[in-house]
């Protein structure tokens, strides 16, 4: 549950629009393939969490058979990821307001929101998670129940038939062909992001050499089913040209059915599933930062607990997002959703880049010293050297989408400045701080 709460929120409630409105019904084909490369990290991860248990997953994992630098790197730009797409959690929560209150300013809603966000996470780790399960589970009844109306509406049971013609209409299922399924697949990658989440939960089970794979495969396959399905959905019933950011395209869904405040129910769903992923974001990034500073990689008071045991310097500091967002919100306005997932783009592929390459190297070790692991990868190192070539393409074709320059434009600077603070960090950092894995990346 803490994956799918994790993983599913505005990129595919509102974000898929943009891949929509690249691909057009042809997105299937682009989140089949964000699925692929998906699954090639789940292998990578999930290889490597059973053979190393331990809590510090992926960042833990590159600090072993890559270098510190890896580790310190992938830490604090999971970090700066998480930040943003909280971020623009908020700014989607926002404009899915704007359905009941057109003329309300967003920047109010995302101001309240990160507000109760904030307050929510410096609870008890008891009251936190109790509200993230019950937004999790809202969001998974209500994409079965979509899924299920969906196909009454497409099949015309109990309800007038739509058909196929969606399909195929307007330009053809692949309007923008192969070039508008590859940019396709761009937003799909984003839409996947936070699948690593379960790896490193799940790494703190007891049991966790059946716990990874299984709980890696189920979050994979649930999400494979509700966004490759609830997509096909959408294509089929609602003419692809008409889908765009003002409007939550499942809420369009609802509204074709003509069933009484049912578009209401689902914007309410939608902004239920924004305020979810951003709550179990936020979480993480606290933690993350928590456990940066108790390893001696940042300041010292955001590794203090509050009187309920909660990381209430660290809460505040992960909320940096949510403030980028209020403003952008004045700034951007209408564009400031995209902008922001445009800024965390980049860090989301760069993680599960250095996570198959962590992979390989693990590999290569493990046959050098001769040592018998869970072979969870089926085709071993190629499959994650196919990840990293898919996931390069992924990153290089953010080029031809103007919204998505940002990525390119922000990723390497960022990762120069993380370089210079890490041999700052080495050459000043006490000799009895540790390298040291976080609990959370």
């Amino acid at each position: 549950m803490i994956g799918l709460g994790c993983t599913i929120g505005t990129g595919l409630f509102l974000g898929s629009a943009i891949s929509v409105n690249l691909a057009g019904p042809a997105v299937i084909l682009s989140f089949a393939a964000g699925a692929l490369i998906a699954l090639t990290v789940m292998w990578a991860l999930a290889e490597m969490a059973v053979e190393h248990p331990a809590a510090g997953s992926f960042g833990l994992y590159a600090e072993m058979y890559l270098h510190p630098w890896a580790g310190f790197a992938i830490r604090y730009t999971y970090w700066l990821c998480l930040v943003m797409v909280v971020g623009s959690e908020v700014a989607a929560a926002g404009i899915y307001c704007t359905f009941w209150f057109p003329n309300a300013p967003v920047w109010i809603w995302i101001a309240g929101f990160s507000i109760v966000l904030v307050f929510v996470n410096t609870l008890s780790i008891e009251d936190f998670g109790s509200i993230e399960f019950w937004f999790a589970m809202i969001k998974v009844v209500t994409i079965v129940a979509f899924l299920i109306l969906g196909a009454m509406l497409l099949f015309g049971l109990g309800f007038p038939r739509i058909g196929l013609n969606n399909f195929t209409a307007h330009g053809g299922f692949s309007p923008h062909g192969w070039r508008g399924v590859g940019l396709g697949v761009v937003m799909a990658v984003f839409s996947f992001l936070g699948l690593e989440i379960v790896g490193v939960t799940a790494g703190e089970a007891a049991d966790a050499k059946s716990a990874v794979p299984r709980a890696l495969r189920r979050t994979l396959g649930y999400l494979g089913l509700f966004y490759l399905g609830g997509l096909a959905l959408v294509v089929g019933i609602v003419p692809w040209p008409e889908i765009g950011l003002r409007k939550s395209p499942f809420v369009l869904v609802f509204e074709r059915a003509g069933i009484p405040a049912a578009s209401h129910v689902m914007n309410f769903v939608v902004l239920s599933a924004a305020l979810s992923s951003a709550l179990c974001n936020l979480y993480f990034t606290a933690r993350l930062l928590f456990s940066l500073s108790r390893s001696g990689c940042a300041p010292v008071f955001l590794g203090k607990l509050s009187k309920k045991g909660m990381p209430v310097a660290a809460v505040l500091a992960s909320s940096v997002g949510m403030a980028v967002a209020l403003v952008l919100s004045q700034i951007f306005k209408e564009t400031a959703f995209v902008f922001l997932i445009g800024v965390a783009f980049f860090g989301g592929p760069f993680i599960w880049l250095m996570t198959l390459a962590t992979h390989i190297a693990f590999r290569l070790r493990v046959a050098k010293e001769n040592r018998l692991i869970a072979r969870i990868a089926p085709l071993g190192i190629c499959s994650s050297i196919a990840g990293i070539l898919a996931l390069l393409a992924v990153l290089a074709s953010t080029w031809w989408i103007p919204d998505f320059h940002v990525a390119l434009l922000s990723g390497p600077p960022w990762l120069v400045f993380l370089t210079v603070c890490y041999f700052i960090w080495r050459k000043f950092r006490s000799p009895k701080a540790p390298a040291g894995a976080a609990p959370h990346g």
